[in-house]
């Protein structure tokens, strides 16, 4: 799962690059047209626009945004990109050494020198890479161990996962390359955050107003992020009073003793400063239509089947009448069926929802590319000729006139490069898949493919609207080595270690792929050399592999729970998306579908809806009106996520940015990303700072308080 961004810019005010009085109507003004910043003769050509220390430090910020999305990602599977964290705190933190250190000297030569809008690319794409790959670590790997197909421990198969890191990660690198001209020059598709991050990194480096909106935005993000980071710890030790608010426990406590039902059913209020960011982000429809769907989910269908005995509950107090409706275990075949759990029940129809809604978007959204195709047909005059799309994609030696792509030959990724090492990437990742998780050489390379054609499907969304739907059709991927291990007649658990070994590479590196193409769309704007940005990439996706399975071993060592979680389903790390990748790799490995009759026909009814309400705004209602339909990909990650409190979170956060917008357009323009980047970061090395004190011995657990706990345990 991925963030939900689908913000509308409403501004339509005029502004230049020397006056950057609004980055929302430079969006507007240069959507349109998707064409690389014209030149300003008041800058100076950048002659180095790929430094160590732009690698250095885009790598650093890169690292904090991962150890912020693997907590975010096992609280709820959401994560957020690190392009504009990266933009905006590298501008701070390379500008202030650009000026202190002088260019002369062995230190200057590394550190030293003149600080432009290019190298701030180079580091912006340092950071994705870096921050990238965790959404492996949030869903499929974490599931393997849930179902047994691992070692006891993460620390024994240290071997093991950084192997297929390297897997998901360097194949979806190399074969990103050709996609840049295809959806980047060709298509022209919008990239909403990559290109508002081009325009930041354009905005900070224009002059004198540039600096003072970028001192402005960096002290923004960084005072914001140093109060959220410090209250997290701190409600690490008060749960119940600081971060985590029981109305419903209270109220009984008070002698409303019906009320016990708001705790049971998960409806209390968490104060945390990560989904307020997050709502701020994703905005009205996305923000309300999660919401939305936890009213749905968990306030109507969840105690309707629990009345009518279609779901049942797992009492977690003998002395109080506190009962769990989250326990989702997968020891027990037989009681998917008979007694499963509400938030089992409900997987069914999330699931479904969101693969359905999003296949369904991608269809619908396949006319724009059909159109541009037979265009650029008709332009090369290739009507009634044999089509070679391969055209698209050669590399000359020589600027073509005619071609959009006016980046110089030599600045280019040479062809020799991203092929030589897209054939080493698959020879490595086939032995790796071979030895370590026995997998048959065509079993291996379907998965490789497969993560190729899923990232067609990723980068068409993410570049249209922002939404990436890879976790989605990393189902697809379960779906398809689910009935290649029912044909091949393997063994259940080896079916179910195929099932997931290959929709994690296969989703992994079509997320990757995704990651990459939105970075080179800001380089294109900025017109920096692409050939410096792959290897900031290549320089990024190192340290991401390493960073992010020592970030998974660090959690599963704090929090065992997230691969073992107890009966009751309660654990600090909701995991939603390992449970969603589990459950779909036992049903699809299963000899009988384990899915409750009553939630199978639920699951359909609502997945033909929503691809109905998705057609109907599509072909019947004008675009204007299109923020007023539910988004679906929304509603079905509020039946998979049992935390409705992240959903009120974000439901309030989006309000407060909509009346921020209306009320001060100016100070929103300046201030809104760094402070909402500034919230989701800040908690989020908060909860790595806690997990370090866990294993440390010295978190909350042990020396906090329990006040304000149901059942007077400690919660957090």
């Amino acid at each position: 799962m991925v963030p939900l961004r689908s913000r509308r810019l409403l501004t339509t005010t005029t502004c230049t690059f020397h006056h950057p009085c609004s980055l929302l109507s430079l969006f507007l003004t240069f959507e349109r047209r998707s064409r690389p910043f014209p030149i300003d003769p008041a800058y100076e050509e950048e002659t180095h626009q790929l430094t160590f220390r732009a690698v250095f430090v885009g790598c650093f910020l890169g690292a904090v945004v991962g150890a912020s999305n693997i907590y975010l990602g096992l609280k709820t599977g959401f994560t957020f990109g690190p392009q504009l964290f990266g933009a905006i705190f590298g501008f701070a933190i390379l500008k202030l050494i650009a000026r202190i250190i002088p260019e002369s000297g062995i230190l200057g030569r590394f550190l030293g020198g003149p600080f432009g809008p290019k190298e701030n690319c180079t580091v912006q794409s340092a950071a994705t890479a870096a921050g990238g790959l965790g959404i492996i670590y949030v869903s499929g790997v974490p599931a393997m161990y849930r179902l047994g197909l691992l070692s006891t421990l993460p620390q024994q198969d240290v071997g093991k996962l950084i192997a297929l890191t390297v897997c998901a990660g360097f194949f979806g690198v190399f074969f990103v390359i050709p996609l840049r001209k295809y959806y980047i020059v060709h298509q022209k598709l919008t990239f909403p955050t990559p290109a508002a991050t081009a325009y930041t990194i354009r905005s900070l480096h224009s002059g004198k107003t540039g600096a003072i909106a970028a001192k402005k935005k960096s002290m923004a993000l960084m005072i914001s992020f140093a109060i959220i980071f410090v209250y997290k710890v701190m409600a690490g030790y008060a749960p119940g009073v600081i971060f985590d608010w029981h109305i419903g426990w209270t109220l009984y406590r008070l002698g409303f003793t019906s009320m016990i039902s708001l705790e049971n059913y998960g409806w209390f209020i968490e104060f945390t400063p990560a989904f307020f960011g997050a709502g701020m982000l994703s905005g009205l429809n996305a923000s309300w239509s999660f919401f939305g769907g936890s009213v749905l989910a968990w306030g109507i269908i969840s105690p309707s089947i629990v009345k009518n005995g279609l779901a049942f509950g797992s009492p977690i107090s003998d002395e109080f009448p506190l009962i769990s409706y989250f326990a989702m275990s997968f020891s027990d075949p037989d009681k998917y069926v008979t007694h499963p759990s509400p938030r089992y029940w409900l997987l069914w129809p999330g699931v479904f929802m969101m693969l359905l809604y999003s296949f369904a978007d991608v269809m619908l959204s396949l006319g724009p590319i059909i159109k541009v195709i037979r265009s650029d047909m008709s332009r090369t005059g290739m009507k009634g000729t044999k089509f070679n799309p391969i055209a698209w994609f050669r590399q000359r030696n020589e600027i073509d006139p005619e071609d959009e792509d006016q980046t110089p030959v030599e600045d280019r990724i040479p062809a020799l490069w991203w092929t030589t090492g897209l054939a080493a990437s698959t020879v490595m990742s086939v032995a790796i898949l071979a030895t370590k998780f026995n997998m048959n050489v065509g079993e291996a390379i379907l998965a490789l493919i497969l993560g190729f054609i899923f990232s067609f499907m990723a980068v068409q969304s993410s570049g249209h609207t922002d939404v990436n739907p890879v976790s989605t059709v990393a189902k697809a991927s379960q779906l398809i080595f689910g009935g290649i291990g029912k044909g091949s007649g393997v063994p259940i658990n080896s079916a179910k270690m195929l099932n997931l070994v290959g929709g994690v590479v296969a989703g992994g590196s079509a997320a990757q792929s995704s990651d990459m193409t939105g970075d080179l769309k800001t380089g294109y704007l900025l017109r920096a050399k692409p050939k410096n940005q792959f290897i900031a990439q290549l320089a990024g996706s190192v340290v991401a592999v390493f960073l992010t399975t020592g970030l998974f071993i660090l959690f599963t060592k704090a929090s065992p729970c997230i691969l073992y979680p107890p009966d009751d389903g309660i654990c600090t790390y909701g995991a939603p998306s390992v449970s969603a990748w589990a459950a779909v790799a036992v049903a699809v490995t299963s000899p009988k579908l384990p899915i409750p009759a009553s939630s199978g026909y639920t699951a359909i009814a609502l997945g033909v809806f929503s691809m109905i309400s998705l057609a109907v705004k599509h072909f019947f209602i004008p675009k204007k009106y299109w923020n007023w339909f539910p988004n679906w990909n929304a509603v079905g990650l509020a039946f998979v996520v049992p935390q409705v409190y992240y959903s009120i979170a974000m439901a309030i956060g989006s309000v407060f940015n909509y009346i921020w917008l209306l009320r001060s357009p100016g100070t929103f323009d300046m201030y809104m990303f760094a402070i909402s980047a500034g919230l989701l970061a800040g908690e989020g090395l908060g909860g790595v700072f806690q997990a370090l004190l866990a294993v440390a011995g010295v978190d909350g657990s042990v020396h906090g308080t329990s006040i304000g706990c149901p059942g007077f345990v400690f919660c957090g």
